[in-house]
C-alpha cells in the first residue's frame, strides 16, 4: 500500500469512527431527551450518517427518481400515513459491494438486512442494532424463519426494509436470478416494492469473495468512487403471483441497472 493509500485510510476511518459516535449520540438525544419516536430518530440521523461517510470516502452519489431528485431520502411509507395499521415499503436492489448499504440508507428510510456475526463487531454491530437492523445467519433455517417473522412485523409497523433478492453480491451489472423470500413477505403484508438499480464507476467496488473487511478497505483506499443509483416505479401484486412478480421485479431492476451504467459512463 502506497503512502498516500495508507494515509487515506486512516483519516477516513478516524472519521468514520467519529460520525458514528456523533450518530449515536445525536439518535439517543433525540430519542431520550427530546422523546421522538424512536423510527423518527432513525428516519432523520441515519441518512446523515450515511450521505456524510460516502463523501468522507470518496463516493460521489448521483441518484435518479422519485423523491431522489428532490434530494430526499425514498420514505418507508406514504406521507401522512401515520396511523396504526399502515405498511412500509419493501426496497429491493442488485447487490455489489459493501458500500450498497450505506447507499441505501441514503437514498431510502429503511432498515437492512445483515449477516449475523456484524452484530458482534466493536462499534458498528452496536450502532447497527440500535438503528434496527436484522441480522441473519444464512446457514440456519431457523435464523432465516426468524427474521422474516421480523420483518413483516418490521412492515406493519410502518418501517421499510432493504433486501437483496440475489441473495449474494455479485461482479457486474448482470442481474442475477432472485430468491422468493421478499416477494413472499410483500404478500403477506400487502406491501409495496420500490425496486432500486445501483452501478459503480470502478470495479474495486465489487465484493469479490474476499473477507468483507479487506474489500472496505479496498474501497476506502481509492480517491474517489462515483455510484449512479436509479429508483423505479413501485411494484405491487395486482393480479400476478408471487412468481410472476419475481421476475418483473428482476427485469425492472436490471432495467434500472442499465440505465444507472449509462449514466455513468455518459458523464
Amino acid at each position: 500500500m502506497r503512502l498516500v493509500e495508507r494515509l487515506r485510510l486512516i483519516y477516513r476511518m478516524t472519521v468514520f469512527v467519529i460520525s458514528t459516535f456523533t450518530l449515536w449520540l445525536g439518535f439517543e438525544f433525540t430519542v431520550v431527551c427530546l422523546r421522538r419516536k424512536r423510527i423518527d430518530a432513525i428516519n432523520r440521523w441515519v441518512p446523515r450518517w450515511a450521505k456524510f461517510n460516502l463523501k468522507v470516502f470518496g463516493v460521489k452519489l448521483e441518484t435518479h427518481g422519485k423523491h431522489l431528485d428532490d434530494g430526499q431520502p425514498y420514505p418507508s411509507r406514504d406521507a401522512g400515513s401515520n396511523e396504526t395499521g399502515s405498511i412500509g415499503r419493501i426496497f429491493i436492489a442488485n447487490h455489489r459491494s459493501g458500500m450498497d448499504i450505506p447507499v441505501l440508507f441514503a437514498v431510502a428510510q429503511t432498515h437492512v438486512i445483515s449477516r449475523h456475526d456484524v452484530a458482534n463487531w466493536p462499534i458498528l454491530g452496536r450502532s447497527a442494532r440500535r438503528i434496527g437492523t436484522l441480522f441473519v445467519d444464512r446457514t440456519s433455517r431457523r435464523s432465516g424463519a426468524f427474521v422474516l417473522r421480523e420483518v413483516d412485523k418490521v412492515l406493519k409497523q410502518g418501517e421499510g426494509i432493504a433486501m437483496f433478492p440475489e441473495g449474494t453480491a455479485h461482479v457486474g451489472d448482470e442481474v442475477h436470478e432472485f430468491q422468493q423470500g421478499a416477494f413472499n413477505a410483500a404478500r403477506r403484508a400487502g406491501a409495496e416494492i420500490i425496486p432500486l438499480g445501483i452501478a459503480y464507476s470502478d470495479p474495486t467496488a465489487y465484493f469479490a469473495g474476499q473477507p468483507f473487511l479487506k474489500h472496505m478497505k479496498r474501497i476506502a483506499c481509492l480517491k474517489t468512487l462515483r455510484v449512479a443509483v436509479e429508483v423505479g416505479e413501485p411494484l405491487t401484486f395486482d393480479e400476478d403471483s408471487s412468481v410472476e412478480l419475481k421476475e418483473h421485479a428482476r427485469q425492472r431492476v436490471q432495467e434500472l441497472v442499465n440505465r444507472a451504467r449509462a449514466r455513468l459512463d455518459v458523464e
